[in-house]
């Protein structure tokens, strides 16, 4: 199963005490949240109390942790890939739509939260981010194993791939084909695309030796190897869907 790498937990610790108030929250909790163990949760909250976080353990029954008030104000900045999912969300909406407008400069100000290096980090993620407004399925894709099959993936699945995209490390996979079949792959992340009302991995698979279209729908199982791949060039998988763009 994939997870946030440790940088991005570190934050994402601190940003749930922070929403919990003064009501704190346990580490179990923490650990269902970002698919960590206990022990991995307690390890983390020591380290940024060594960093200087003021977090304090909670008594009585259930325990937990709280950060204090005064570290509580929300914060400013944005790590790369939350920058990017706000802009994807933000790119996703249809045209015409109820502040469409102010989306857009919102979109553009985002990057200015970030300094140089994640704002290059951010960007070249985003450039590998496709997305067409469109909020129902019409017209069949060039997916492996296309159909209409409802549902949608797993948040254990989407964490892998997305830390697969971002992290540049080879997936492997388990996927269900159109007619049943299911397969076991290890795929090599080029995009994630948005069309047609459904999102894709676009990947090279080393099964076929060649770029295929996953429906992230009929990805049973994603899991993260420990294995560097160079990133194909974007262009390798040919023109965005009629009405699909980058993100960046």
């Amino acid at each position: 199963m994939g997870e946030v790498n440790r940088t991005d937990r570190l934050y994402a610790i601190r940003e749930e005490l922070r929403r919990a108030g003064r009501a704190g929250t346990t580490s179990a909790r923490l650990a269902r949240q970002l698919e960590v163990s206990e022990r991995t949760i307690k390890r983390d909250i020591g380290a940024l109390q060594q960093a200087g976080a003021p977090i304090w353990a909670q008594a009585g029954p259930g325990g937990g942790y709280v950060l204090d008030a005064s570290a509580s104000l929300p914060p400013v900045n944005f790590t790369p890939t939350q920058a990017v999912a706000v802009a994807v969300a933000l790119a996703t909406l249809p045209p015409g739509s109820p502040f469409a407008v102010d989306a857009a400069a919102a979109r553009a100000k985002l990057w200015d939260t970030l300094g140089d290096r994640d704002r290059e980090r951010a960007r070249r993620l985003s450039a590998r981010v496709w997305t067409r407004p469109e909020p129902t399925p019409t017209t069949a894709s060039p997916a492996e194993g296309d159909d209409l099959t409802p549902g949608g993936p797993s948040p254990s699945v989407l964490r892998a791939v997305e830390q697969s995209l971002g992290d540049e490390r080879a997936l492997a996979v388990v996927y269900a084909g159109r007619d049943g079949t299911v397969t076991r792959r290890t795929v090599e992340p080029v995009l994630l695309a948005h069309t047609q009302g459904r999102w894709y991995l676009v990947a090279w698979c080393r099964l076929r030796e060649a770029i295929r279209w996953f429906r992230l729908d009929r990805v049973v199982e994603a899991h993260l190897t420990a294995e560097r791949y160079v990133p194909r060039y974007v262009a390798e998988v040919g023109e965005p869907p009629a009405g699909s763009a980058p993100v960046a």
